[in-house]
């Protein structure tokens, strides 16, 4: 290895002996990250993002990553690649699966919404058969569909590397995601999982029912999305059945589903007793002041492992929101609640301001802000909440403030 990382002289290089143009973007974030001091200690992430609106971006195309691919090949340092929102096919991701088959650093891979597609997973997935240091892997839009999910399930019988897979929004299908259960219930190194959005035609929950059964029998994931699985009421029974069992989960994502208040009454029922999770997201539901008050209960009498707790949006009013309020005077490990997008009333402001006021509440532990107008206190909505930087991240640098984004700031699995 040489004295300086010289990446962007190896890669104007790489591009003569390839015939192929320079990537200006490319050699401009190489140039960079030269200059970057903790190359040698930490290792460093290239951010390669298409999204970038800070500086000129020209995305990368297959032919780019190939040069890229083999610069990389002979560093040591690179350990992260975030070339999110390029126009990457099944021809960029051919190119990426033979460097991970030979790459021996690499931890963090983010390919979400490029334009890879079933073919392109195949490749991917069956690279990692061989890969031993990748740990975390974003596929999030890449429209791999069904079959290309069940390669993804097929790799988690043999990889045991990865700890965070990432194929939300891939419009995966059901037969793709009782496989990947039931890779799951084998599989322990994988700690983190997103399945958001598939495409169900079936109104049976067999998918959730294969993942409340998986949950039985798996002790090393901590974090499942569920979001827009249009769960209901016998798959979340389902569900808390299978999560009765489980003691490693702590963050449970059941956003954008049909979650109504008599499912919630499970919910509550579940964490009267359970004793791991520290995440809990409702988002987008319809729970309302019932659904809302069976969570107050469990909180305020029984449950004190819950950290995080959000019900933007579920048509909750002030008696369901006072009562979440009362609950947290009495559970002290309850430190982050999301209500905005509910119907606030006098009661409500009163309640969660007295909550701020005190102390007991923290401005970057909510998504809410009171304010006084002719004598009357109101809420304004703060730009807080669970998965705030799930599809993109500042251009300006990193998250300094992980409350403001609870996911990261309570379970931070292969962060990078």
């Amino acid at each position: 290895m040489s004295v300086h990382p010289d990446l962007h002289q190896h890669y104007v290089q790489a591009c003569q002996n390839l015939g192929q143009p320079e990537n200006l973007f490319i050699a401009n974030v190489l140039q960079e990250a030269e200059k970057n001091d903790e190359i040698w200690t930490k290792g460093i992430t290239l951010k390669i993002a298409g999204n970038n609106h800070l500086e000129p971006v020209q995305r990368v195309t297959a032919d780019d990553l190939q040069v890229l691919a083999s610069v990389l090949s002979n560093t040591v340092f690179v350990t992260g690649l975030d070339l999110r929102c390029n126009v990457l096919t099944d021809a960029g991701a051919k190119h990426m699966a033979t460097f991970l088959q030979e790459d021996s650093t690499l931890q963090y891979l983010n390919l979400m919404f490029n334009d890879i597609g079933t073919s392109g997973a195949e490749l991917i997935a069956k690279a990692l058969w061989r890969n031993k240091t990748l740990t975390y892997l974003r596929m999030t839009g890449n429209k791999i569909g069904n079959k290309g999910g069940m390669f993804f399930a097929s790799m988690l019988h043999l990889n045991s590397t990865l700890e965070k897979l990432d194929l939300g929004d891939c419009d995966m299908g059901m037969e793709c995601l009782i496989a990947i259960a039931t890779a799951l219930t084998h599989n322990k190194s994988l700690k983190a999982i997103n399945l958001n959005r598939p495409l169900l035609y079936s109104q049976e929950e067999e998918t959730t029912v294969h993942v409340a059964l998986m949950l039985q029998t798996n002790s090393s994931l901590v974090e499942l999305h569920l979001s827009k699985h249009e769960m209901k009421t016998f798959g979340v029974e389902r569900l808390c059945e299978g999560l009765y069992g489980n003691s490693s989960l702590r963050y449970l994502d059941l956003s954008c589903n049909k979650i109504t208040r008599d499912d919630v009454k499970c919910l509550g029922e579940l964490l009267k007793q359970n004793q791991t999770l520290a995440i809990l997201d409702l988002n987008a539901n319809r729970i309302e002041d019932e659904g809302a008050m069976y969570l107050s209960e469990a909180l305020a009498l029984h449950n004190r492992t819950l950290q995080v707790l959000s019900v933007v949006s579920n048509n909750i009013s002030g008696k369901g929101l006072v009562a979440l309020s009362e609950a947290m005077k009495t559970n002290t490990e309850l430190s982050y609640i999301y209500i905005w997008g509910n119907k606030f009333d006098e009661a409500t402001c009163r309640a969660f301001s007295e909550l701020i006021q005190t102390g007991r509440l923290k401005l970057n532990c909510t998504d809410v802000e009171p304010y006084e107008v002719d004598g009357h206190i109101h809420l304004a909505e703060l730009s807080h909440g669970l998965q705030k930087h799930y599809y993109w991240t500042p251009s300006c640098g990193e998250v300094l403030n992980k409350d403001a984004n609870a996911s990261l700031a309570i379970v931070a699995v292969s962060e990078y």
